[in-house]
């Protein structure tokens, strides 16, 4: 699938439509063309005024398919809601920068990126044009038998 502004704008304009994003929220796809960030795709929101930015990077993606990071993003403003309650009851129910806080948030954001990055295979495995995952964060993850030769060697 080729990855030019055109065709990617086509598919954020597809996804907010079928995600039920829009007209309820005002969505910009905003291309970053820095070589250096270092992320594929994120998003900065207004939630006041249910205005978002969806940025997406086009000079040095992290990941194979910019369809697969689209949605993936677009399910974190459909999810925003959800995730601002949490994060309320969390810095609510626990004293910042406690041990119990930082548990709280690491699984409560593990969680959501588990939960998202679902909602995101479902999607497209039922919508979308390219279908092949991106398996970008698995090549620089440690092997099963790397990680189980480290686990032999604690005494």
């Amino acid at each position: 699938m080729t990855c030019d502004k055109k065709t990617l704008t086509l598919l954020f304009e597809k996804y907010i439509k079928k995600l039920r994003i829009t007209p309820a929220w005002d969505v910009k796809l905003v291309f970053v063309e820095d070589p250096m960030w270092p992320k594929t795709g994120d998003f900065k929101i207004d939630c006041d005024d249910r205005k978002a930015v969806l940025l997406l990077n086009i000079a040095a993606p992290k990941q194979e398919n910019l369809e697969e990071v689209i949605v993936h993003e677009l399910m974190h403003i459909k999810m925003y809601p959800l995730d601002q309650v949490t994060e309320s009851l969390i810095a609510n129910c626990f004293e910042e920068g406690s041990a119990a806080c930082g548990f709280a948030y690491r699984q409560f954001f593990t969680a959501l990126e588990q939960t998202v990055e679902e909602l995101t295979k479902c999607f497209l495995l039922e919508f979308g044009e390219n279908r092949d995952f991106s398996y970008g964060r698995c090549e620089n993850a440690a092997s099963f038998n790397d990680l189980y030769e480290e686990l032999n060697s604690i005494k």
